[in-house]
């Protein structure tokens, strides 16, 4: 079936598993698995839900045109397999990790990581900053005394 064709396209696309389209839509995972693979037809209801979730018109999902379908190209796609080459597998590896973990997150959660993460690189940054200043030598021995602090009249008086 198309449709079942269309939505694993596009599931695949975002990179996205069948639970995490389980938690988007509301739908269990079996039944995700059964319209993918032809086995049942969805209602319009359903596929409305599995165009939200896959954040597409409707009409991407059922329209018909000649050959396979292929998902529109996103400018600014940040999908992992893209990054890859800069990343190393690591660092591949723990930013899926982290992107696994941080779906899981509440909304306040998730601000308050990020609010965590701005305040971890600023504070990378101020370090990096006064390594880089060359440090000022003072020479002891070339410099003068430094001078008495100065007492106030009335502290004098007081003495």
């Amino acid at each position: 079936m198309i449709i079942g064709e269309r939505l694993r396209a596009f599931r695949e696309y975002k990179a996205l598993s069948q639970i995490d389209m389980e938690k988007r839509t509301g739908l269990y995972s079996y039944y995700i698995s059964r319209v993918e693979n032809g086995h049942t037809i969805p209602t319009l209801e359903t596929l409305t839900r599995f165009a939200r979730a896959l954040e597409v018109p409707v009409f991407h999902l059922v329209y018909e045109e000649d050959g396979p379908y292929q998902p529109p190209v996103l400018p600014g796609s940040t999908n992992s397999q893209e990054a890859s080459g800069s990343l190393s597998k690591r660092d591949l590896r723990h930013l899926n990790q982290f992107n696994r973990l941080f779906s899981k997150l509440s909304d306040r959660d998730r601000q308050l990581v990020m609010a965590l993460a701005r305040r971890m690189i600023k504070r990378v940054n101020r370090q990096s900053t006064s390594e880089r200043k060359p440090k000022l030598k003072r020479d002891v021995r070339s410099s003068s005394p430094s001078p008495a602090p100065r007492i106030s009249a009335s502290r004098k008086r007081a003495l």
